[in-house]
């Protein structure tokens, strides 16, 4: 009992400190957390029922489900997978959208495409060339962490890999927003091209909080397990 008479909730506080502890997917996190709050007092319960003191109930349910300090590097290597999925998918979905906005400026006013400058040329290549690396970056990560992830191990540095292509693709959006706003000034039909300036920016927000966000994970601690499930 504490001050005010009533029984502390363990399980409250066990969920608190473990939630705390991990980084990931909202979504993910919060699916994770809710099966082992309603594991772990399932089991307390069962205990509870068979005339255990509550808190003797409860240290037995955790001494089954493992301390957070056992419970934390498996179950972040799962949130970092599911971290490195979300980047690739927002990279996969994004990606087209970089080209397609070079597409743009080369195609909008051909009678004028002679006043970009040679610079802004090699820099669309090299822009879509990104574009392209990345995008098949993220496919070969929601390969290796989807279907072939359920029969050969999740390598290890995966996350941190398809953290840096989300980081090189929300860079080259970035770039891309700021030559597409300059070229805007030279074409008849700026408006096309000051939207599909607006889909780079909003393209690269997207991307540059996701890869951050895998960057953080993948360098968090994380268990190593022979066969590694990754979430659905």
């Amino acid at each position: 009992m504490n001050a005010t008479g009533r029984q502390p909730d363990l399980v409250k506080d066990y969920v608190a400190a473990l939630t705390a502890a991990l980084h990931g997917p909202a979504r993910a996190k919060a699916r994770m957390i809710e099966e082992i709050r309603e594991g772990l007092a399932d089991t307390a319960a069962a205990h509870t029922s068979e005339g255990t003191p509550y808190q003797h109930a409860f240290q037995q349910a955790v001494r089954e489900f493992g301390s957070i300090d056992q419970l934390v590097p498996a179950c972040q290597r799962e949130l970092t997978i599911a971290q490195a999925r979300h980047t690739a998918r927002a990279v996969a979905l994004t990606g087209p959208f970089l080209i397609a906005c070079w597409y743009l400026a080369w195609t909008t006013d051909p009678a004028h495409s002679w006043q970009l400058p040679r610079t802004a040329q090699l820099l669309a290549v090299h822009l879509a060339g990104v574009a392209i690396i990345a995008a098949l970056v993220a496919a070969a990560t929601l390969t290796a962490t989807g279907a072939l992830g359920r029969r050969l191990p999740t390598p290890h540095r995966l996350p941190l890999v398809i953290a840096w292509a989300g980081t090189t693709a929300s860079t080259a959006m970035a770039v891309t927003t700021l030559a597409l706003a300059a070229t805007s000034a030279l074409a008849t039909n700026w408006p096309l091209l000051a939207f599909a300036g607006a889909l780079a920016a909003a393209s690269h927000a997207a991307v540059a909080a996701s890869a951050r966000a895998c960057r953080h994970c993948a360098r968090l601690p994380t268990s190593q397990p022979d066969a590694f499930r990754p979430p659905g």
